[in-house]
């Protein structure tokens, strides 16, 4: 049975919630570890290939904007960069099949190395000067989110077929 639409809400600010824990207590290791995860990308995506593009567009805005209070650049940076990640991961988990890990892993693979390659490009603009990349190790942020969110998308469909 389909997750009421209330639900999901309530699911998603949970999960915004823990990605607010888990990005603090992530801080802990070091901005290294900052650079290598981004936990709020994870929950964008999560929700946005199951409720659309709409939902994950808002909940992208939301999350993003959670994750710039974090930071110290222009406010509302990651506010866009996640809007648009979760629009269109929403609005081609609709019209293309990615729930196989095979179609979804490269596909999130793409679509998250967009958002951090906008997100780039945006505080080079706002802010005049190159972000940190903290040795490269930013590069891994598509990677560590296309393996982790196929794997949760995997694990719940999982779980919904063992429940049904």
């Amino acid at each position: 049975m389909r997750p009421t639409f209330a639900r999901d809400i309530f699911w998603a600010a949970g999960a915004v919630v823990a990605a607010f824990i888990a990005y603090s207590l992530l801080g802990t290791f070091g901005p290294a570890a900052l650079a290598a995860l981004n936990v709020f990308s994870l929950v964008v995506v999560f929700f946005a290939a199951n409720r659309g593009e709409i939902f994950g567009a808002a909940l992208g805005s939301v999350a993003g904007l959670v994750q710039d209070s974090f930071s110290l650049g222009v406010f509302g940076v990651a506010g866009l960069t996640k809007t648009l990640l979760g629009f269109w991961t929403g609005y081609v988990a609709r019209r293309v099949d990615i729930a196989p890990p095979a179609r979804n892993a490269p596909f999130l693979l793409l679509i998250s190395s967009l958002e951090l390659a906008l997100w780039v490009l945006l505080n080079a603009v706002t802010r005049g000067d190159a972000p940190n990349l903290h040795g490269g190790l930013l590069a891994l942020q598509p990677v560590s989110t296309a393996l982790l969110g196929s794997a949760l998308l995997y694990l719940q469909r999982r779980f919904e077929a063992r429940s049904l």
